[in-house]
């Protein structure tokens, strides 16, 4: 076993042109982890916050002064070539898919609690597979939390960000549900989540939302932000939802305020607003993973990197606008 890595890092919290490649030691698997020789891994806009140490709310959770965790990178496909004491049902040399914990993606190896792991099911590419577990599982939790695919009739939804990592699947997921999905996003994009299963697309910020009639969808997922509650709330039936996946925000409260402002309107008759929380979840992760064997979803892949540039990738993911996922090959 290798003793020194090499790893994508910073120890301070600032912008992604900051973070170096270095030579560290490779992290030793503790009770109930595993270690992973990293095959891939994906990066999401929770990289860059955490990054960039944004809002200052999170500090007190993840490094008052520096990062607690400085190299980034949460989705994970590798193969165990380590166990800690009291793993059962992981294997060394078994391929395995799942989130890390605080990070770690951006290294040649990384440690995870082994009950967030499972095996990459044959004949899925480890760099298809791994921009499932952050990006994929929140648009899932996302469509739950809305309801879709529970309603005893036809449900329309509006997703908001629809090109962007999260979007992208939210779309794609919400069509296998069985709704009519709108999706909003850059005129350029537009084809391309039209081909994702969108039945209408638009610019909300060229095409105001006020066009659209009040009540007119079950759901809308909001994963792109900077839009009035009050107007996300017209648009959806008295009985319907409003999701708020961003964490768009303030430098020091981050989406507190809005959270907040969410559940005081609604207090209120008419739709619900909610804000999301996702969370790690295997069994999402499992059925994901079961639906890309089964050619059901195709993830939006914008572009690869090897290792070397991983650098690049995060720098693109700083500078926003980025159609689908960027996935780095670690080895």
């Amino acid at each position: 076993m290798a003793e020194s890595m090499r790893a994508w890092r910073s120890e301070t919290y600032g912008p992604a042109s900051a973070v170096r490649l270095e030579r560290v030691a490779v992290p030793e698997p503790r009770s109930g982890e595993v270690l992973l020789r990293m095959r891939a891994t994906s990066l999401n806009a929770g990289d860059v916050r955490l990054l960039l140490g944004d809002p200052l709310l999170v500090r007190p959770f993840f490094g008052l002064t520096r990062p607690k965790h400085p190299i980034r990178g949460m989705d994970a496909v590798g193969e165990v070539v380590e166990t800690g004491p009291n793993v059962i049902g992981v294997e060394i040399g078994d391929l395995v898919i799942g989130e890390l914990r605080g990070g770690g993606g951006l290294g040649e190896y990384a440690t995870v609690p082994a009950d967030r792991v499972q095996p990459l099911p044959p004949g899925v590419e480890a760099a298809v597979a791994v921009t499932l577990p952050v990006a994929a599982g929140t648009a899932w939790q996302a469509l739950d939390l809305a309801r879709i695919g529970l309603g005893d009739h036809p449900q329309r939804v509006l997703v908001i960000g629809a090109s962007g990592g999260v979007g992208a699947f939210a779309v794609q997921l919400a069509v296998l549900r069985g709704a009519e999905v709108w999706a909003s996003c850059a005129d350029r994009n537009g084809p391309l989540v039209e081909g994702l299963g969108a039945v209408r697309t638009l610019d909300h910020r060229r095409s105001p939302l006020s066009a659209i009639p009040g009540g007119h969808f079950d759901a809308v997922i909001d994963v792109a932000g900077g839009i009035d509650l009050r107007d996300l709330r017209r648009l959806a039936r008295p009985d319907g939802a409003i999701v708020l996946v961003t964490g768009d925000g303030g430098h020091v409260l981050g989406p507190i305020p809005r959270m907040l402002r969410a559940a005081f309107l609604s207090l209120s008759r008419g739709a619900r607003i909610r804000s999301l929380a996702a969370s790690s979840r295997p069994e999402v992760l499992t059925a994901l993973l079961e639906l890309l064997a089964d050619g059901r979803f195709a993830p939006v892949i914008a572009q690869e990197y090897p290792f070397e540039d991983a650098g690049a990738a995060l720098a693109r993911i700083e500078d926003g606008h980025v159609v689908g996922k960027l996935v780095v090959r670690v080895a």
